[in-house]
């Protein structure tokens, strides 16, 4: 649904950073995404030599960037989001069920699971072959950029 220059029109984050490739389903409330895991990713030269692994922060960070596209593409039908960013709050309940490796497409599926004024609860589940690598509840407020 989205390609990379729609996700980068909406996301602060570059390369190196930049951990969603692609939207495959958009929901106010749900979105699925996938980041395609190469062995060209800087991580993996200290990530570890011999045994390359994905470290779990990026996990959480991928499923983050996936959250902020559906809560900014929701926002933007009924207003005006060029002074908006999303940013962590919290992370809760995460969870590593299986190491994910260069090759992997990482599929996430991020849910919208309660929405107070500007701050947002989320669930995020991470999977490679439809099998868990990660899940995760976090937290999140939506803040205009200059107050950063």
């Amino acid at each position: 649904m989205l390609d990379i220059e729609e996700i980068k029109s909406l996301l602060p984050h570059r390369y190196p950073f930049l951990m969603v490739d692609r939207v495959l389903e958009l929901e106010d409330d749900r979105i699925v995404t996938v980041k395609n895991v190469t062995v060209n990713e800087e991580y993996f030269n200290g990530h570890f030599p011999g045994a390359a692994l994905m470290p779990g922060v990026l996990q959480v960070e991928a499923m983050a960037q996936s959250g902020c596209l559906m809560t900014l593409k929701s926002k933007e039908k009924t207003e005006d989001i060029s002074d908006i960013i999303l940013v962590f709050s919290g992370i809760n309940k995460a969870k590593f069920r299986k190491p994910v490796t260069p090759g992997d497409q990482l599929r996430m599926e991020v849910r919208l699971v309660s929405e107070r004024r500007n701050f947002l609860i989320m669930s995020g589940l991470a999977t490679v072959d439809d099998k868990v690598t990660c899940e995760l509840e976090a937290s999140a407020a939506l803040v205009q950029k200059q107050s950063l």
